[in-house]
Parts: structure tokens; C-alpha cells; sequence
């Protein structure tokens, strides 16, 4: 017995060892620390952006170091490359300015001891005067009010099912069906309402990018908003992960399907279920009737923006780092919007008058222009996936109240402060 008990033992203790030494490190063991001498960030044309470098290790600066770096408008094939020794492990770059808004950005790396570590900063000039480059077509807003009004002759047929396994003391859970764009096509969601009895204000939340199962969250339920989460492909949660998984093939690249068509490009039908989706929440009975708020990240943060351009039943938003921003930058030798739909990468097939012109029809910009509400916007500098010059190009055009965060040091992704004034904002909003 006593050799059972200490295999069982020496099993735990082998297993626990071998989970931390699997474990990610939180930081890495070479940092590479790049400070703006502006500590906002922020420069005016014309003005020298200078970037202070330390190469730490252990947190003391390593001796001797010799970085490669590149800089150059962020996105862009960058205008300079060098290498720079750093005696004391310290020194900083200028890398100069722009004659017109837009981001610099540098990056910087670092062999040492066998391996590379890399690590990239940029900064802004004149951020709040850069202007898009996508075009709003003639016929931008009689083409959505026709789609929109389309859309209506197809019969919402709402089903919603309680789902207990999901639900808590205080939020009940609900999978919810809408039919969507044609009879058979369906969107699905998960619809969380406080168990309190009152009236509450409702939230949508659109999803990010990608094609995944949804999972009900109930956080905004907790704290007080009755919300709803959708997917946007017409693939059922309920969906076995196996099957799933073989669906999710069939529909890589989303983004692009059918874009020389603006008729049927595949976000049509993804748009006006967002606003199908804030059709759905005024219905729902403990809806405080005034009340109609949206908020996203990344491809969410664009529907956020495109349902608040679109339906004007929505009160206030909330947007971080929205996708789908002035796509044409690319065409204009500068960054432009994720999916980065006209970048060298895609030019060959992509960069047709046609496919061109379908993305004026869905660019956040020309949705931005028509937001009349106050707004709520956050994003990042070193942002790769959404790039800051294509998130300003549309920020830059609202004309509605808007109140900006800018945490520069982040990238796709937002700090639990900012996203806690978020719902402070949404929260201010519904006390109006």
C-alpha cells in the first residue's frame, strides 16, 4: 500500500512539474524597450520623432548590443534599414517625420545568445486630420435603404429556446434563430436577459472575424443590459465540434467571397442582420423602449459602426479597433483596413475596378459618415490587424459625438480599464 501511495504521489508531483515547465514565460527573456520621446505618442508634420532604445536583459541593459532596425509609414516596404550598436545597452533613433498624416513605425530586433527577438513601435503625426481614401458611391445610401427594405419582406420568424444549462441565478439564457436575407437563411445568437423583473436597455454585440462556435456570455446580462451575441455564417451553435470544423472549411476567406458583385459580396446578408439582430431586441418585452446600444471589437467594431450607420433605432456605440476601414489605402500607398483586401498580398486577383467598387459599398467609412449618435471609440498604435491610419480614416469622419481612447502601447487587443469605460460609457448614455 505504501508503494501505491508513493507511485500515486510521485505521478502527481511528475505531472504538476511537467505542466509548469510547459507553461508560456509572461515575459520575454530579452526585452527590447522602444520609448517615443513624446509620451503620447503624437507629433505634428513636420516634426522629428525620435525613439529611445534600451536592450535589457534580466531587466539591466546588455553591453554592447547591436540591434537591426527599419522604419519606414507603417505597413509600407519601410524607406530605411541599418543596424545600430548600443555601448551601454542603451541609445535612441530619429527616424524622422511625415509631410502628411499617418503612423511611422520602427522595428527593431536583436540576435543574441542563439536567438532572435523582435519588437516594433509606432507613432502618430497629425493623427486627427488624416482623411480616407475610399469613395462613397452616388447611390451609397439608396442602395442600403433598398437592401434594408428588401429584407423586410422575409419574415423574421424569431425561435428562442431557453437554455438552462448556460443560465445563472441572475441571467437567463436563450438560443435564438432569425431568419435572415432569404427564406432558409438563418442567423443565430445567444440572448441574455437579467432573471430581475424591470425593463432593461438592450445591447448587441456583434462577433469578431472568423468562423467559430459561440458561447453565451453573460457579463453584460450581469450588468444590467439585456444583450445579444450572434454569429453571422448560419451555422448553428448545436453544431457537433467535428461537423462544425468540416463546415468552417467551406467557408475560408469569407471576406471575399463573390467581391466583384456588390449585390451578393458575402457581408450583404452579414450587414443586415446586424440590423435584423437590433429589429429583434426592441421586440423582446423587459426592453426599456429607449435604449438600443452596440458595441464590438475588430470585425465587430465595424458591424458596431455599420448597424449605428444603418439603423436608427440605435442610441450610442461602442467600437474598438474596427475592421473594414478605408480598404482602398493600399490603392494610395499607405495602410489600409483588415482584411487588407487591395495589399500586395491580394493584388493579384483582388485589384479590379469591380471588386473595387463593391468595397466602397461596405467600407466603414461611408458608414461612419452616417452615424448620428454618441459614440465610444478605442484602439491601439502598434495595431497590425487594424491598422491606426485605416481606424482614423473613419473616426476622423464621424460628425456625431464621439469620445476617443487611445491606448498607443497596445495592439489588437484592449486593456480592462478602457473596456470598463466602455460600459461606463453605454451605462452614461442610458441614464439620458
Amino acid at each position: 500500500m505504501r508503494n501505491l501511495r508513493f507511485l500515486i504521489l510521485a505521478f502527481v508531483l511528475s505531472s504538476f512539474s511537467l505542466n509548469a515547465q510547459n507553461s508560456p514565460a509572461p515575459i520575454k527573456l530579452v526585452q527590447l524597450v522602444l520609448t517615443p520621446n513624446h509620451a503620447d505618442w503624437n507629433y505634428h508634420c513636420g516634426e522629428k520623432a525620435i525613439i529611445n532604445i534600451q536592450v535589457l536583459k534580466f531587466g539591466v541593459p546588455i553591453k554592447n548590443a547591436e540591434i537591426e532596425y527599419s522604419y519606414g509609414p507603417e505597413i509600407i516596404k519601410p524607406s530605411k534599414k541599418g543596424t545600430l550598436s548600443l555601448k551601454k545597452g542603451i541609445g535612441q533613433l530619429v527616424i524622422g517625420t511625415l509631410k502628411d498624416p499617418g503612423f511611422l513605425q520602427l522595428k527593431v530586433q536583436i540576435k543574441y545568445d542563439g536567438y532572435t527577438y523582435k519588437d516594433e513601435v509606432k507613432v502618430a503625426f497629425d493623427a486627427n486630420l488624416i482623411q480616407p481614401t475610399v469613395k462613397k458611391p452616388d447611390d451609397f445610401d439608396h442602395f442600403w435603404q433598398k437592401a434594408m427594405e428588401q429584407n423586410k419582406r422575409v419574415p423574421m420568424e424569431p425561435l428562442v429556446t431557453f437554455m438552462p444549462e448556460y443560465s445563472t441565478s441572475s441571467v437567463n439564457v436563450y438560443l435564438v434563430r432569425l431568419q435572415n436575407y432569404q427564406r432558409g437563411k438563418y442567423i443565430y445568437g445567444y440572448l441574455c436577459k437579467p432573471t430581475k423583473e424591470g425593463k432593461y436597455p438592450v445591447l448587441f454585440n456583434p462577433p469578431g472575424a472568423g468562423i467559430k462556435k459561440i458561447k453565451p456570455y453573460t457579463g453584460f446580462a450581469e450588468q444590467g443590459f439585456i444583450s445579444f451575441a450572434i454569429e453571422i455564417h448560419g451555422i448553428s451553435p448545436e453544431v457537433a465540434d467535428a461537423d462544425y470544423k468540416n463546415i468552417r472549411k467551406a467557408f475560408n476567406d469569407y471576406w471575399f467571397i463573390k467581391l466583384d458583385d456588390k449585390d451578393n459580396y458575402y457581408y450583404k446578408s452579414v450587414y443586415l442582420g446586424c440590423v435584423r439582430s437590433i429589429n429583434f431586441l426592441t421586440e423582446v418585452k423587459e426592453f426599456n423602449g429607449k435604449d438600443i446600444l452596440v458595441t464590438g471589437g475588430s470585425q465587430g467594431g465595424a458591424l458596431s459602426i455599420v448597424t449605428a450607420g444603418l439603423s436608427d433605432k440605435v442610441t450610442a456605440l461602442a467600437s474598438f479597433y474596427p475592421a473594414l476601414c478605408d480598404l482602398t489605402g493600399y490603392l494610395n500607398n499607405r495602410a489600409g483596413g483588415w482584411p487588407h483586401t487591395f495589399s500586395d498580398r491580394y493584388s493579384e486577383w483582388n485589384n479590379t475596378p469591380e471588386k473595387i467598387e463593391t468595397a466602397s459599398y461596405y467600407d466603414v467609412v461611408n458608414f461612419a459618415r452616417k452615424i448620428k449618435v454618441p459614440g465610444f471609440y478605442s484602439f491601439g498604435y502598434n495595431d497590425h490587424t487594424c491598422p491606426p491610419t485605416s481606424v482614423m480614416s473613419a473616426l476622423n469622419v464621424i460628425n456625431a459625438p464621439k469620445e476617443i481612447i487611445v491606448t498607443p502601447i497596445s495592439g489588437h487587443w484592449r486593456f480592462g480599464e478602457t473596456n470598463s469605460k466602455s460600459i461606463q460609457f453605454l451605462k452614461s448614455q442610458c441614464e439620458k
